[in-house]
């Protein structure tokens, strides 16, 4: 991922430092374990312990003659070690590290994205709890519906991730697994007992049954559920821009003091990081479909998954745990303006009370075929422009029959759709 969407701490999961420590640690381990059993000397294990160390560059060198990575390590480390090397690496196959460090690095960025999705909780939560109460049109089709809060809306936001952390939970619990099991998974020149303890120090569950890679289909999972989350932060992404818009203007990104908006129109305050947002989505969610198909290997393994989980691991990560840093920081500074919300609420001519005028119609006696058609009559003439919700329904002797002053009241009353707001706010937050 290009540094202008990277965090640096996600950064260094991927970065080659951390793989090939990774690397060795498993190698390590593995020795000890293989010590334990007397099938290496215990002097060698303690030798690659303290005098084991890697370069970078070196490793690079070395696999640019050998076209192959694992092998380039375990002659760089070598060349540190010394003569117990020949001990390391025993009835190990290059994916029992390369498969096992995946599954380190994912548990790592996970738990970075979790810290993320934590502080965007936070951030949710507390506005939605700021604004429980604010009013504000609700909207089907982009068309005025009935009323809701802003409170509400956010509310919902905030159950969709809280719904993505448990998954996100259960991904990393799934995806992070050790196979030390040899060249096709049958421990036929290495025991299980170095996959427990390797496993165990590093974090991880044992896998049950690999072959020569641990199944793919627990990446898939993991990345599908990145891409639900990709999709969540668009869904709340698109509703703020939807929102600031000109002739909406309910709520706006934070302008911060000298930002500047357009390099040719001075007045421009554009929803830029929510745009952004919805770009990084897309990439995030390029992931899953690639992961989907490394599921089907050729037989005990091919390598035709490795190329594309090189690129798409770190930049899903990357991007993910950028984005959902950005989305909190929008809602943190989110501005929010009532006095718009409301005057947009009323800005239909009380076009948002119809289902309540309806409903007090069929409950005072007329049919639902002929409450309908009155209603609808009415409110046609407001979409051409014509007069007062209220005041035509008033007019119509057929609504006038059944329903006085104090009923069309109560079927105007805002208040009425904010009454159960405080228990969809226990189901969402708990609390009494």
């Amino acid at each position: 991922m290009i540094p202008r969407y990277s965090r640096p701490e996600m950064v260094r999961i991927w970065e080659p430092e951390n793989r090939f420590r990774i690397w060795f640690e498993i190698e390590a381990h593995a020795c000890d374990a293989q010590a334990a059993l007397g099938v290496i000397p215990k002097e060698a294990a303690k030798a690659v312990w303290d005098k084991g160390a890697f370069e970078v560059a070196r490793i690079d060198e070395i696999e640019r003659e050998t076209h192959h990575d694992v092998i380039a390590f375990l002659t760089n480390l070598a060349e540190h070690v010394g003569a117990p090397a020949r001990f390391v690496h025993q009835g190990m196959t290059s994916s029992d590290v390369l498969d096992t460090c995946l599954a380190v690095q994912l548990a790592q960025a996970s738990d970075l994205l979790l810290a993320e999705l934590d502080r965007l909780l936070a951030a949710l939560e507390a506005r939605a709890k700021e604004h429980k109460d604010t009013l504000c049109v609700g909207r089907s089709h982009g068309i005025h519906a009935e009323p809701t809060t802003f409170g509400l809306k956010l509310a919902g936001h905030y159950a969709a991730f809280a719904r993505g952390r448990e998954r996100l939970v259960r991904a990393r619990e799934e995806i992070a697994t050790c196979a030390i099991s040899g060249a096709v998974g049958t421990f036929a020149n290495i025991d299980p007992a170095v996959e427990r303890h390797v496993a165990e120090k590093m974090g991880l569950t044992v896998e049950p049954i690999s072959t020569q890679v641990i199944p793919r289909d627990r990446h898939a999972v993991f990345f599908a559920t990145l891409g639900v989350l990709a999709s969540s932060i668009e869904n709340l992404a698109i509703e703020i821009r939807h929102l600031q818009r000109s002739e909406v203007r309910e709520v706006a990104e934070y302008f911060a003091p000298g930002q500047k908006g357009s390099s040719a129109m001075p007045h421009k305050r554009n929803p830029v990081l929510t745009e952004n947002l919805t770009g990084l989505a897309r990439v995030i969610r390029a992931a899953v479909t690639p992961a989907l198909e490394n599921v089907a290997l050729w037989h005990e393994r091919d390598i035709s998954h490795s190329s594309v989980e090189r690129v798409f691991a770190p930049d899903a990560t990357i991007a993910l745990h950028f984005a959902l840093a950005r989305l909190a920081g929008v809602i943190e500074k989110l501005l929010v303006f009532p006095e718009a919300m409301r005057a947009n609420l009323d800005q239909l001519g009380g076009l948002i009370h119809s289902q309540r005028v309806l409903l007090a119609l069929t409950q005072a006696g007329m049919s639902r075929e002929d409450a309908y058609a009155a209603v609808q009559a009415a409110a046609m003439k407001i979409w051409a422009g014509e007069g007062d919700f209220r005041d035509l329904i008033e007019a119509d002797p057929g609504v006038a029959k059944h329903l006085g002053a104090a009923e069309l009241d109560a079927c105007f009353d805002l208040a009425a759709h904010g009454k159960h707001v405080d228990t969809i706010f226990k189901r969402v937050f708990g609390g009494g």
